[in-house]
């Protein structure tokens, strides 16, 4: 597994009363990308920013290739990249003005400023912007120039909070291949994220959080295959809602953990063709409008339902 390039040990964060992260505790080596996932108000922000040394921790401890991030922040800040949910970027500079004068805080010469913003530029699909004023950015490119602005000083951590939130179906697809690379390429790497569908496709690890809490951590296998063979979620969509659809589905036998939300209806049944059946034509008897009936397959969208947590907004 190799030596961790982040470490973080019984970690826990107050604000005032509030118990923000509660004990948190998770080591990555280089090329494990970890997926961490939750309800909004369950920790993942302030764990990332914690973990950048920009909040400070209660108790516990936080190590970047062995410095404590608050003992050595010139040396951790060689080594680790953030990226927060709301990157504060220099809007009266252009694209590239502002990713030189980021350059030169990282000490790097010219040669280098220029050969790394100009392999930036192009990764992350900026080039056309390059002379653009910052302010003039959509969401969707500022969250590129703010990716582009972490990976600048070739970091060793990485942490990305919901770091696709404003790009399209197109730039979605080419971010996952980014973040694939910077897997291969050894880093060690956190991505905050609710777009559960794509987590599957280049993490190496999911955690899932809630109230501060580690809930459930591993590899992507381990928590799929945590969902269990002989039984699944079941997703129904009514066309619309029905307010007594509680009191209904009562009567819907071999369901259990039953929920009811709005149109969305989910339970846990035996994973079976012919009580898929049953179950759908049972729906339709007890007067149900189903639009969609469909058992989940084993991955991390049901695995996360059948955690019990709050589902993801």
């Amino acid at each position: 597994m190799g030596e961790p390039l982040l470490k973080l040990e019984d970690v826990r964060v107050h604000y005032g009363r509030l118990l923000a992260v509660d004990g948190l505790s998770l080591e990555l080596a280089g090329g494990h990308l970890l997926g961490l996932i939750g309800p909004n108000g369950a920790g993942k922000t302030t764990t990332l920013r914690a973990a950048a040394g920009l909040l400070p921790i209660s108790s516990g401890s936080v190590r970047v290739l062995g410095w404590d991030v608050f003992d050595a922040p010139t040396q951790v800040g060689r080594h680790l990249g953030l990226t927060p949910d709301t990157p504060a970027l220099y809007g009266g500079l252009t694209v590239e003005q502002h990713l030189h004068f980021i350059g030169r805080c990282y000490g790097l010469s010219q040669g280098q400023r220029e050969e790394r913003i100009e392999h930036w530029l192009e990764t992350l699909w900026l080039k056309d912007k390059r002379t653009a004023k910052v302010q003039t950015l959509s969401r969707g490119m500022k969250q590129r120039l703010a990716v582009a602005r972490t990976l600048l000083s070739d970091p060793h951590v990485v942490l990305l909070d919901e770091p696709a939130a404003g790009l399209d179906p197109a730039g979605r697809v080419q971010f996952r291949r980014l973040l694939a690379s910077l897997r291969d390429q050894g880093k060690a790497i956190i991505v905050s994220s609710h777009i559960l569908a794509d987590l599957a496709d280049y993490c190496t690890h999911i955690g899932m959080m809630e109230r501060g809490r580690l809930r459930q951590c591993g590899t992507v296998a381990e928590i799929v295959a945590g969902s269990g063979p002989e039984h699944c979620l079941y997703r129904v969509v009514l066309a619309r809602a029905i307010g007594d659809a509680g009191a209904r589905l009562a009567h819907l036998d071999g369901a259990t953990r039953l929920r009811v939300d709005g149109t969305l209806v989910t339970f846990e049944a035996e994973r079976d063709a012919e009580v898929a059946t049953a179950l759908l034509q049972r729906l339709i008897s007890l007067g149900l409008p189903v639009s969609e009936f469909r058992a989940l397959e084993p991955g991390l969208e049901e695995a996360y339902l059948r955690s019990g947590i709050e589902q993801v907004d």
